[in-house]
């Protein structure tokens, strides 16, 4: 059963016209020329935990923020990639997760301020959050990847990319809603789209037109449901049924178990894009889970 909270949540989502920018090509246009025109502050709230410490460094142009514990050496990394359609900057919810893992993971949180579009680009990102991946494993010993929406696009893609290009399969990589196909060419998503107070198709596709650059939508740096996923490490991937990406969310749990990858799925039924990053009990029990996997996945055998 849906909590209370849960269904304030799809209210004020509804109630905001937040998927304005999504469920129209117009509308999408008239976002990305305002986010271009007027870009948006990134940098972390005022007041995040006591027991976290957060860094900054610039890294290639890029902002790099870190996130570890107080008082105690980290154990392992999370590079974490954020949500927002790749046209929206990092948000307080997204601090806060990154501060919940630091502190109770005992682990560095690496969060890059990646360019996003029409400057920004899957074929450079993904190289780029790649890299940090590897910078973690240097330094750390051991390293994960997590992202939600449009950041669990990039964090898929990634894992396919160390996979085939540095032979690495990462201990754990967490999906909170990805996009998984750019295409949305899912016949389901039809089914889907009444229901969701979020996300839409046409606006999607605006926003995944510019991010793919000069890359076929269909390579896995862009869309990695199109990657073959044998090899990859173990996922944890969280999606409500209230969400067009849901779809592909099932079209990517088949072909995990067919590809042999050890793919835990918490699908939520009635539940909206990005639940676990909302404030509300469902979302709290899949921080939990996320917690406990990365924590699994960093405590050294």
């Amino acid at each position: 059963m849906v909590s209370a909270r849960s269904r304030l949540v799809a209210g004020y989502v509804r109630v905001r016209r937040m998927n304005r920018l999504y469920v129209t090509a117009e509308g999408a246009r008239d976002h990305l020329e305002e986010r271009t025109l007027r870009p948006q502050p990134y940098g972390p709230p005022r007041r995040l935990r006591a027991d976290v410490t957060v860094s900054v460094e610039r890294s290639q142009g890029w902002p790099v923020y870190r996130l570890a514990p107080k008082g105690r050496a980290p154990r392992g990394c999370l590079v974490y990639a954020h949500g927002g359609g790749w046209v929206n900057e990092i948000v307080s919810q997204h601090w806060r997760l990154a501060a919940q893992v630091a502190a109770e993971v005992g682990t560095t949180v690496v969060l890059p301020i990646y360019p996003l579009v029409p400057y920004g680009t899957a074929g450079e990102v993904v190289r780029r959050v790649a890299e940090l991946v590897l910078a973690g494993r240097a330094e750390h010993g051991a390293a994960c990847l997590a992202g939600d929406s449009a950041g669990g696009q990039i964090a898929l893609s990634t894992a396919v990319f160390l996979r085939d290009r540095h032979q690495v399969a990462l201990p754990r990589t967490v999906l909170i809603s990805p996009a998984l196909d750019l295409t949305f060419a899912n016949p389901d998503i039809d089914a889907v789209q009444p229901s969701d107070p979020w996300l839409g198709r046409e606006g999607g596709r605006v926003f995944a037109e510019h991010w793919r650059g000069d890359l076929p939508i269909t390579d896995p740096r862009v869309s990695p449901l199109s990657a073959d996923l044998r090899g990859l490490g173990p996922v944890t991937l969280f999606c409500g049924t209230r969400d067009i990406l849901n779809p592909d969310a099932r079209v990517l749990a088949g072909k995990a178990t067919e590809a042999g990858v050890d793919l835990e799925f918490h699908e939520a039924p009635g539940l909206v894009h990005v639940y676990p990053l909302t404030p509300t009990p469902e979302g709290r029990a899949a921080r939990t889970v996320i917690v406990d996997r990365l924590r699994t996945a960093l405590t050294p055998a």
